[in-house]
């Protein structure tokens, strides 16, 4: 049977790989896919010291490929929302199949290139776009189609896990880890992706897509980065029984869907609380299958181009299927996807973990209670720790009881009105993960 013709956007890291691992096992993928897949053209305006691309033909420009009428599948790994989203919407209006690890513009403009590629009858595969080399969309779109999903939790930034790491088991401050993690490639010299949850929020959008049947909507995603947690922060929910994790939660409830990135504390025996490093894992709760778990390396060249290949793979196994069988972008067909809202933050109910520095006078104790009492949140435990020498504060420490997220706004306002309080509170969220 003829050989399929790919063409690679992007030689950089996951291009490189991808290539490597379409030549170093080209013939395991044969048997595989059924026929040979053949790299017929690679978009690059620099060329990776870590590939022989041998004869490939190269271009430096990308449309070269888009409109080059030998290519089947176009793979579009450079990233980015404006060429990358012209490199898509060219290949599919040219009747190409697309394959990419682009998870900004999966999130953002995803909505609009399922369309395009639907009406072409055309696939765009993006496996590799949440969790580098754990198929955790394969899963949840076709290995778990038989349930309701009920949430999804995961660590899907590997930067922030490290970094969170280092602080738990070192002692170091953000700010150092955060260096290091720029100078091991980890973090690029601009971290706010990557620290501030966006890169994890654009990961959450696709999974909740996908786990509930909704539409993308990322501008709805609630996304709170790990910048202001210290070590003491880490420490005192150790010494609580939990780990601090930067967590992506998405969960179905009866008036809507929560989808919201932040720090989270996690029971310390919990599964994902025991992820550690730059590694990802997802965890899935489906009303058959109960809980399962997905770890494995969330980036780096050859984990991400093992997804990559995975889906060019995919794409041709279906090269000759009716459009109309083939597995949905979005695991739901399109005609039948939900309009359940995505909530607000405010609407959302957890525990909270609260860090209050108070001045060192009688009273203080009672007041926080109070103030805590009058608004229905129950205390589940405190500890108060010795004053700090350089401040002479008292640093507090709460765990709350379940409390929707108004309720506790309202609280912290009052608490940090206090004049016996200095400074604005620290408030993580907590999840049991049950």
């Amino acid at each position: 049977m003829k050989p399929v013709k790919v063409g690679i956007c992007g030689l950089g890291t996951v291009g490189g790989g991808t290539f490597n691992v379409l030549q170093r096992n080209a013939a395991e993928i044969a048997r595989r896919a059924g026929r040979g897949i053949d790299v017929a053209q690679i978009a690059t305006r620099h060329l990776n010291p870590a590939c022989n691309i041998g004869v490939t033909p190269t271009t430096d420009d990308v449309f070269d490929v888009v409109n080059n009428p030998e290519i089947d599948i176009v793979v579009e790994l450079i990233g980015g929302y404006t060429l990358a989203k012209d490199v898509v919407m060219g290949a599919i209006a040219n009747g190409k199949h697309v394959v990419t690890a682009n998870k900004a513009l999966i999130a953002v403009h995803g909505n609009e290139i399922f369309a395009a590629a639907s009406e072409k009858g055309v696939m765009v595969a993006f496996e590799a776009s949440v969790a580098g080399g754990i198929p955790i969309i394969k899963a949840l779109r076709e290995g778990l189609a038989a349930n309701q999903i009920e949430w999804v939790a995961g660590i899907i930034n590997g930067t922030g896990n490290f970094i969170l790491t280092e602080m738990r088991d070192k002692g170091r401050t953000f700010e150092d880890v955060l260096a290091e993690a720029q100078a091991l490639g980890y973090a690029e010299s601009d971290p706010t992706f990557d620290v501030e949850g966006i890169d994890a929020a654009h990961k959450l959008t696709i999974l909740a897509s996908i786990a509930f049947g909704i539409p993308l909507q990322f501008d709805k995603a609630y996304t709170e980065g790990i910048t202001k947690l210290t070590t003491a922060d880490v420490n005192y929910a150790e010494a609580l029984g939990y780990r601090i994790k930067h967590l992506g939660v998405a969960r179905r409830m009866g008036n809507g869907v929560e989808l919201r990135v932040h720090p989270t504390l996690i029971p310390a025996d919990r599964l994902l609380a025991n992820v550690n490093g730059v590694m990802n894992a997802v965890m899935v709760n489906g009303d058959a299958v109960g809980s399962t778990l997905y770890y494995g390396a969330g980036a780096g060249a050859e984990p991400t181009a093992s997804a990559v290949v995975a889906d060019i793979i995919d794409v041709v196994r279906t090269l000759t299927t009716d459009p109309n069988n083939r597995v949905p972008h979005l695991a739901f067909q399109a005609d039948a996807l939900s309009d359940l809202p995505v909530l607000s933050v405010e609407d959302v109910e957890t525990a909270y973990y609260l860090r209050l520095q108070a001045k060192d006078r009688p009273g203080v104790l009672a007041k926080v209670a109070t103030i805590l009492s009058e608004r229905g949140i129950n205390i589940e435990s405190i500890m108060q720790k010795e004053a700090e020498e350089q401040d002479g504060l008292v640093p507090i420490i709460l765990l709350t009881h379940r409390v929707q997220e108004r309720d506790m706004n309202v609280a912290i306002a009052a608490l940090e009105a206090l004049d016996e309080i200095a400074g604005p509170l620290m408030r993580v969220r907590v999840e049991q993960l049950n």
